[in-house]
């Protein structure tokens, strides 16, 4: 258990770096844009998605090419490093820095032009890939490179790191589809690169002609050299001649800042089919990817069954390719992708026309660079050797050399990847943590670096060289070339300020290690972080950057992450919370350990949807470590007024049941309820909901005293009385009992009374209060071993799914009770399936729970509703009430906006007489507070048909 305030760090904090005098007060006398020095920023910024942490002084979000140009001038004046930030999606360590940060991602997203007669856009470098793709789609066009990160990367990080993407093999890198630049070097010069004119700044022509001989000999020939400065595209035989653009793509910001772009769109397939095909193993798979290249697919993506924890939708076999093909019309793609098919030599194979399947499969693809993260057993694992290329044809020797390498060292990794162009990815069990674990690391790169050279590769396929591996460049290009790079930097960058230590006299690959500064012990805390070795900064080190939580819109069915999504600040992502966490177990940057107000003010606008639980690739928990921050940081000390009214709620219902017709009648006068609602802490703008005069308990008591009786113990379901159910909306339960008694001819067991899943402690991190009521639930409710335990809200389902073995995990009731949680929904499917539900063919829309998305799934609520004829599919996303948040003040915009994203815009769409859906008491609420609908539980409908009226 954790100790009174104190915090477990280490004793010893490392000095943190400041700006110098003036600086900050010239940078923001010189720009427009927001300078930010203050401990939020910089330790938002410490990292980006690779295994490196460098604190830097400030960061400044510019409003245009001004701003950079005027940041560019002071920061050379006060010789401080820049280093530019689009995404931070980089996997090398070359997104951060220990000077000025330019995140350009906050004001230059403006796509300036979009030609679809030159198939060519204009955009500024903070634009997201997919909102270009958006504005060129009713063109029939598209931006060709295409990074699983396609959601959230900016075209200024894919023009620095030279990104790719799956469809490399039809249209190329980034460098292939840029046609001109604006930069702006260090001190402020502005320049413009263009194919064929001016190579750069003064002297770069001159180097080029005079080791041409070294430039014409040096470099590989493969479609995925990513590793170093292409100085080859200077040559003067180059097609179109010396190509500045090129030569800058990769470049990896320590050249100049672009804050301009001209880049090339290509025209998109109407139709697209995925032939998805069977191997034995993955060399198998690696040496039949070549042979499918003559077909002209759009892609050849190749995994390995060790990456794919559930196979299906798979033909058979241990690894796959993934070949899209592209038509005018379906047939068209489909055929293509028969062809395809019909050549491959494979152990089996299918083509996938519905775009619905494609996407579920193509996410396994792109969500690899997250699953990649843990091993099968939980054990982590990291980049640094993410994206090494070799020739397509040698792809296969090499991966059963990788593999061998692998095993020499004992180590474990998950290839997959760009078959098709020989680049593979992987993420490698590393010991990052220890100096023995991070000598075997260097050694293991050394010896990798040989082996991809010795097959004729490049040590960067697509993410570029950062820190990770710009150390080990010479393995590669030989001293000579290595120092024509160093010597082409300085030309660009005389005085080394732009992201110093990157690409040219480049910093260890084994320092800035991001895990050196967190405690060498575990931190004495509540939770039991089961999947983390009960250790919180393992829980913490899961979110490894990929930023999957900074989409703007939930994918789909998706939740994570509504605050970001309202706000667009880093701090209110998953990862920025992620990263707060991480610092301020550091205790560099962010001081103060659990007393933080940095990392409290981040999580103040977490919903504790949970969305991240299942949303995000590596799984990461915020609200689990919302939940145990706040029972630090409030630990013995006076807590904000909602904690007490709303975070005690079942507590207060209790002793307001007998009272329930007077405290509505007061509810509904002005005075008293603005009065209850300040005292409460509760926002303004909200309405107090309506207690129940008879609680559902009671009337079941009073409905099986009429007549109703338990005949054996294996005629009965047990339904949980959740807080709600009992004392808001008792209706939903008397459905829910009829329904269940009709569907499978038991009685439905009268609940004990007290017992609660203790949900509103958990989310106000009242722990200690939660695991007390918790361990009051487990001993009052009597555990009927066999017997599932149906549960109608879905927060309280998901309470005593997770939260209740992870906070009670030395008590084996509260496994056994986690583990007989079931919904309405999936026990009538267990325990019922030859009932037949009433069919009543109506469409209907809503919500789905956050938390029943995270934790339980609705997969068996869709069945139900399949079968009962409700159409339509509900929607994804968050209500934006979940529990208190939205009911606290100074919420209810966040709250609001939330619900504006997807829910509110679905149901006042709804056609007249759609039924709209929403089993949360949150989510109801939301509905009826902000559209003024009543939405109903699936039991409510389902009791309607079987007959029982409206409940």
């Amino acid at each position: 258990m954790a100790e009174q305030h104190r915090p477990p760090y280490r004793p010893h904090r490392r000095p943190t770096v400041q700006a110098p005098d003036g600086f900050a007060a010239a940078l923001r006398s010189a720009v427009r844009g927001e300078a930010d020095f203050g401990p939020t920023a910089r330790a938002l910024t410490t990292m980006d998605a690779s295994n490196y942490r460098r604190v830097p002084l400030g960061v400044l979000a510019p409003r245009d090419a001004d701003d950079i140009a005027a940041a560019l001038t002071v920061c050379q004046e006060y010789g401080v490093p820049v280093v530019p930030r689009g995404g931070g999606t980089s996997i090398a360590g070359q997104a951060t820095g220990t000077g000025l940060v330019l995140d350009l991602t906050r004001h230059l997203r403006s796509i300036l032009a979009l030609d679809p007669a030159a198939r060519t856009a204009t955009v500024q470098p903070g634009v997201i890939l997919d909102d270009l793709r958006a504005a060129a789609a009713p063109h029939g066009l598209t931006f060709g490179p295409d990074p699983s990160t396609h959601s959230r990367c900016t075209l200024g990080g894919m023009i620095g790191n030279n990104s790719c993407g799956a469809h490399s093999v039809a249209w190329g890198t980034t460098a292939d589809n840029v046609r001109a630049l604006e930069v702006v070097r260090y001190g402020g010069e502005a320049l413009r690169l263009e194919p064929g004119a001016r190579v750069g700044p003064s002297g770069v022509r001159e180097l080029i002609e005079a080791h041409l001989a070294l430039l014409r000999t040096g470099y590989p020939d493969l479609p995925r050299r990513i590793s170093g400065y292409a100085l080859d595209a200077l040559l003067p035989e180059h097609p179109g001649g010396p190509d500045p653009v090129r030569a800058f793509c990769g470049s990896e910001g320590t050249l100049a800042v672009v804050t301009e772009a001209t880049v090339r769109l290509v025209e998109a397939p109407r139709a697209r089919a995925l032939a998805v095909l069977g191997y034995a193993d993955e060399s198998a798979a690696a040496e039949a990817a070549p042979g499918l290249l003559p077909y002209r697919p759009l892609t050849v993506e190749g995994m390995a069954a060790d990456l794919v924890r559930e196979p299906a939708g798979l033909p058979r076999g241990a690894a796959w390719l993934f070949v899209e093909t592209g038509g005018a019309t379906p047939a068209e793609a489909r055929a293509h992708a028969e062809r395809i098919l019909r050549a491959a030599d494979a152990v089996d194979g299918t083509v996938v026309t519905d775009p619905a399947g494609q996407r579920a499969l193509w996410r396994i693809r792109e969500d690899a660079s997250g699953t990649a993260t843990r091993m099968p057993d939980g054990t982590e694992a990291w980049p640094g050797w993410e994206d090494c290329a070799v020739p397509p044809a040698r792809l296969g020797p090499y991966l059963r050399d990788f593999r061998a390498l692998l095993a020499h060292h004992g180590l474990r990794g998950t290839p997959y990847g760009h078959f098709g162009d020989g680049c593979i990815h992987v993420r490698i069990d590393f010991d990052l943590l220890t100096p023995a674990g991070v000598s075997r690391f260097r050694r293991f790169s050394e010896e990798l670096a040989d082996l991809v050279v010795a097959h004729g590769g490049s040590l960067s396929g697509e993410h570029g060289d950062g820190q990770a591996r710009a150390e080990l460049l010479p393995r590669m290009y030989g001293d000579e070339l290595v120092g024509l790079f160093g010597r082409f930097k300085d030309l660009w960058d005389p005085a080394g300020g732009l992201n110093p230590g990157m690409l040219a006299r480049p910093a260890p690959l084994d320092t800035n290690l991001r895990f050196d500064v967190l405690p060498g012990r575990p931190v004495d805390v509540e939770f039991g972080y089961p999947q983390d070795g009960g250790d919180f900064a393992g829980a913490v080190r899961r979110c490894v950057g990929v930023a999957k939580c900074r989409t703007e819109k939930a994918p789909g069915a998706g939740v994570m992450c509504p605050s970001y999504r309202v706000t667009g600040e880093e701090a209110h992502s998953t990862r920025g919370r992620a990263r707060l966490l991480h610092e301020m177990l550091a205790g560099e940057v962010i001081t103060d350990g659990w007393r933080s107000t940095e990392v409290r003010d981040a999580l103040d606008l977490c919903l504790s949807c949970k969305g991240c639980r299942s949303d995000c690739p590596v799984g990461v928990d915020m609200a689990t470590y919302k939940a145990e921050f706040l029972h630090h940081h409030y630990r013995g000390r006076l807590r904000p007024a909602a904690h007490y009214a709303l975070g005690r709620l079942p507590q207060w219902l209790r002793l307001a049941r007998p009272f329930a017709r007077p405290l509505n009648a007061l509810a509904r006068l002005r005075l008293p309820a603005a009065l209850a609602k300040r005292l409460a802490g509760i926002a303004p703008e909200r309405t107090i909901p309506v207690l129940a005069t008879e609680t559902y308990s009671r009337w079941l008591r009073g409905r099986q005293g009429k007549g109703t009786h338990i005949l054996s113990s294996s005629r009965v379901v047990r339904l949980w009385a959740d807080t709600f159910t009992e004392y808001l909306s008792p209706q939903v339960g008397r459905a829910a009992a009829r329904v269940l008694e009709e569907a499978t001819g038991r009685t439905v067991l009268p609940p004990p009374s007290g017992v609660c899943c203790g949900l509103t402690y958990v989310s106000t991190g009242q722990l200690d209060a939660a695991r007390a009521v918790m361990r009051r639930t487990l001993d009052r409710i009597g555990l009927l071993p066999g017997h599932p335990l149906v549960v109608l809200e879905p927060s309280c389902a998901a309470t005593l799914r997770t939260d209740l073995p992870e906070l009670l995990p030395d008590d084996p009731r509260s496994h056994e009770l986690a583990s007989s949680v079931r919904t309405l929904a999936q026990y009538l499917e267990e325990y019922a399936p030859d009932w037949t539900p009433p069919r009543l063919d109506r469409p209907a829309v809503g919500q789905t729970h956050c938390h029943q998305h995270a934790v339980l799934g609705d997969a068996a609520e869709r069945r139900l509703r399949e079968r009962m004829g409700l159409t339509g599919e509900l929607s994804g996303g968050c209500c934006g009430l979940a529990g208190n948040f939205g009911f606290e003040k100074g919420h209810w915009e966040v709250s609001v906006a939330c619900a504006e994203e997807q829910l509110l815009p679905a149901v006042r769409g709804a056609e007249p007489g759609t039924e709209v859906l929403a089993d949360g008491f949150s989510c109801r609420t939301q509905l009826d507070q902000l559209a003024g609908r009543r939405a109903r539980h699936l039991a409510e409908v389902i009791a309607e048909g079987l007959g029982h009226g409206r409940s």
